[in-house]
């Protein structure tokens, strides 16, 4: 039987396994429920070579094929993200504040599919490596996993994933020679100034005006520092400062995101971020 057909006949498992894990979201390394579901699931379709506690709630399942041969790691991400669902979905977040927002439900499904068939069938050489990976959002769970000798103690050639995105048709995927999805970064500054009463400025070190100054500049790294032909991006996210309309705040704080494909171009940020701010604290006395 064709793999689209095999596949297609567990569609509606499919589908309810989605839903589940759409519906009990977990944040970052602690995705232990998520992953007890896939462990039992695993298990159902006959894989006992299964490795949990990795990265925390990470796992590792292990699929031999009929011949001798490479071990290729397939991997999903299955942790969510901390926002707050109002779909009114019939399977939406049971847990307030978390909601897979990302699509990590349906990478972790795709990986269960392919998992079901992979064992079924067996029809490869060598060794199938199912790696599940938590924190993929923010605590750098692939690293971690890495850390930990997955590579090295599954012998693990090479790794493949993929990542949905709601701008292809649906049935379609594509892919590129090269790096496809950028390096991700986020940056916190803190501008400390010297706070006071709002009618007597001259007597503060106002740092809403440096930090916007820095907010302002920081944009010219990509126009005016970048080589057009690297692809770079950005962002400031957040900026807070003060809580009351009559007082000059001590401090200021900014963040965001830089993403980017090339080592170079990332050191290139850093150094540039860090001449940046360090020079309008010089220049608005912060």
């Amino acid at each position: 039987m064709p793999i689209v057909n095999r596949i297609a006949a567990f569609d509606e498992d499919m589908k309810k396994w989605r839903r589940n894990i759409h519906q009990n979201p977990e944040l970052g390394l602690d995705c232990y429920e998520t992953a007890s579901f896939i462990e039992a699931r695993l298990r159902e379709f006959g894989i006992d070579e299964i490795h949990t506690g990795i990265a925390k709630s990470g796992l590792v399942a292990i699929i031999d094929g009929k011949d001798d041969g490479d071990t290729i790691g397939l991997r999903a991400d299955i942790d969510a993200l901390p926002m707050t669902e109002t779909t009114n979905l019939e399977y939406s977040s049971n847990n307030p504040g978390l909601m897979h927002a990302c699509g990590h439900d349906g990478h972790t499904t795709m990986l269960l599919g392919a998992a079901r068939y992979l064992s079924e069938t067996r029809n490869f050489s060598g060794r199938v490596a199912l790696i599940f990976q938590p924190a993929e959002e923010n605590e750098g769970g692939g690293r971690i996993m890495v850390e930990e000798g997955i590579l090295d103690r599954f012998d693990i050639k090479n790794v493949y994933a993929i990542h949905n995105t709601p701008d292809v048709e649906l049935g379609k995927f594509y892919t590129m020679p090269g790096p496809i999805m950028a390096g991700a970064d986020k940056f916190h500054i803190d501008v400390v100034g010297v706070g006071g009463h709002g009618a007597y400025p001259h007597e503060t070190k106002d740092p809403i005006t440096a930090a916007i100054g820095i907010v302002q500049t920081l944009q010219t790294i990509v126009s005016r520092s970048r080589d057009p032909n690297d692809k770079l991006v950005v962002s400031v996210t957040q900026i807070h400062a003060g809580s009351t309309d009559n007082v000059t705040p001590q401090n200021a704080y900014i963040n965001g995101t830089v993403r980017t494909f090339d080592k170079k171009v990332q050191e290139l940020v850093i150094k540039r971020m860090e001449e940046i701010v360090s020079g309008h604290a010089q220049s608005f006395w912060a």
